[in-house]
């Protein structure tokens, strides 16, 4: 074990974890007035007029701020909205965003301007895109410096480097592409019921793969638990495709076989219909996740033939000045444990890069 693995808290929760995070995925189907809600008509007001404010003043969408963008009524819904999705369930689900009615970057800018009532944009790559785009573009799952949002695979469950990650959903797929959620304390509880032998393993680090976008003069990787146990919360980060392609670097040992039978039950306990929420994506519909107690995934999907009809759905990452604090663990890919700052999470920016949102796929 290295000094680093040591230096890692290894503590985890007491008991089962309980409370409106440890949901499960047949409870909540049934419920889903809980989770979505619908824009009202004076609300949509307020987000046209606002997004009309940005236009007459000539503010690019990278420099929306909260105040830039005021929402009198819908704003402190908003407020209510965030603290749902940090400290209850994990998520919420707002519907009915007249996207049709609006061109990309009408749509974009509104889209901008409720997220910064929500938090601070962040980088989701190396060209520091606060803007992101989810959509086919012809790449291959298996490619180690590809992302898997460029195709049209399936995602598998995991997390994203932030507090809260958003989708707004411009055009829905021919077939498939549903949005699939599981609570991390579920998976958490389930594990500690069936194989308590196994959570130790899942507190500890795993070398994982940046996948081409490590920051300057680091290493292809770095480690990090898939489960964390800090402040009385529980985290979450996880990818296991990034965790399986770390093991091309001769430096990384592979995986063994208690850790393999970990990460198994981890994605079979996740793939079970009782446990996990699918959620079919309407046009219009803007989803909020909490990635430290939220993994999402994503079925394979059939696309449309024509261009503009092509599955297309906009994202955020976004960091909150009210998020959770992170554990000392989460440092090697967090980059600084300062909650709501810019620079945790997302990407380091190599020289001569700032911060863009495009409104076409690259």
């Amino acid at each position: 074990m290295s000094a680093q693995q040591e230096s890692f808290d290894y503590r985890m929760p007491p008991g089962e974890i309980t409370g409106p995070s440890a949901w499960y995925g047949t409870d909540l189907a049934a419920r889903s007035q809980e989770w979505i809600r619908p824009f009202s008509g004076s609300e949509l007001d307020e987000l046209d007029a606002a997004m009309r404010g940005v236009k007459e003043r000539g503010l690019e969408i990278v420099d929306i701020e909260r105040d830039d963008f005021p929402l009198p009524t819908l704003g402190p819904a908003l407020d209510e909205v965030r603290q749902d999705v940090l400290r209850g369930r994990g998520f919420a689900l707002l519907r009915g965003l007249p996207v049709d009615h609006y061109s990309i970057e009408e749509s974009a800018i509104i889209y901008f301007g409720l997220g910064a009532h929500m938090g601070v944009a962040i980088s989701q790559n190396m060209k520091g895109h606060v803007l992101g785009h989810v959509k086919d573009l012809g790449r291959h799952e298996f490619d180690p410096n590809s992302r898997i949002y460029q195709t049209t695979a399936r995602q598998q469950f995991h997390t994203d480097t932030c507090d809260i990650a958003a989708l707004l959903c411009l055009q829905p797929a021919k077939s498939g592409g549903k949005s699939a959620i599981v609570s991390a304390a579920t998976l958490y509880n389930e594990i500690r019921r069936r194989r308590p032998d196994l959570l130790p393993v899942l507190f500890q680090p795993f070398s994982t793969d940046w996948r081409g976008d490590a920051p300057l003069d680091s290493v292809g990787h770095y480690a990090l638990p898939i489960l964390s146990w800090h402040a009385g919360l529980l985290y979450c980060r996880y990818v296991r495709r990034y965790i399986e392609s770390a093991r091309r670097f001769d430096d990384v040992l592979p995986l063994t076989d208690q850790e393999i039978e970990a990460l198994d039950l981890f994605d079979e306990l996740s793939d079970d219909p009782q446990i996990h929420l699918k959620m079919e994506f309407r046009q219009g519909d803007i989803q909020f996740l909490h990635n430290h107690q939220t993994l999402h995934d994503r079925t394979e999907y059939e696309d449309w033939d024509e261009p503009e009809k092509k599955r297309h759905l906009l994202r955020l990452w976004l960091n909150c000045r009210d998020g959770w604090p992170l554990p000392e663990s989460f440092l090697p890919r967090f980059f600084t444990l300062e909650i709501g700052s810019p620079g945790r999470g997302g990407y380091l920016l190599p020289p001569g890069c700032s911060l863009n949102a495009p409104l076409e796929a690259e």
